[in-house]
């Protein structure tokens, strides 16, 4: 019984460690200039760049579409890859 109550629990962590591993990317689709602010390396105006192109050119269709703003090149979307998602999902 007691083997069973904590293998649940191991499960139950490492479930919850996914999730909030998943929702603490940030979805350049949807995010407002305050959230893109908050990763490390983005600015005020580089959030705002993130954002006016989103509404000139529509929605990003991968992280990788970001070398497409002005101001982002290879190196710094390599550095943000880890935080930023474009998934419907959030």
């Amino acid at each position: 019984m007691l083997k069973k109550v904590l293998m649940s629990l191991c499960l139950a962590m490492v479930l919850a460690t996914g999730f909030a591993y998943a929702m603490d990317k940030i979805n350049i689709n949807t995010a407002t200039q305050s959230e893109l602010q908050a990763l490390n390396g983005v600015g005020e105006k580089t959030a705002a760049a993130i954002i006016q192109y989103r509404e000139q050119n529509g929605m990003f269709k991968s992280v990788d579409d970001l070398v497409n703003v002005k101001g982002i090149g290879s190196k710094k979307v390599e550095k943000l890859t880890d935080s930023l998602t474009v998934s419907e999902l959030e």
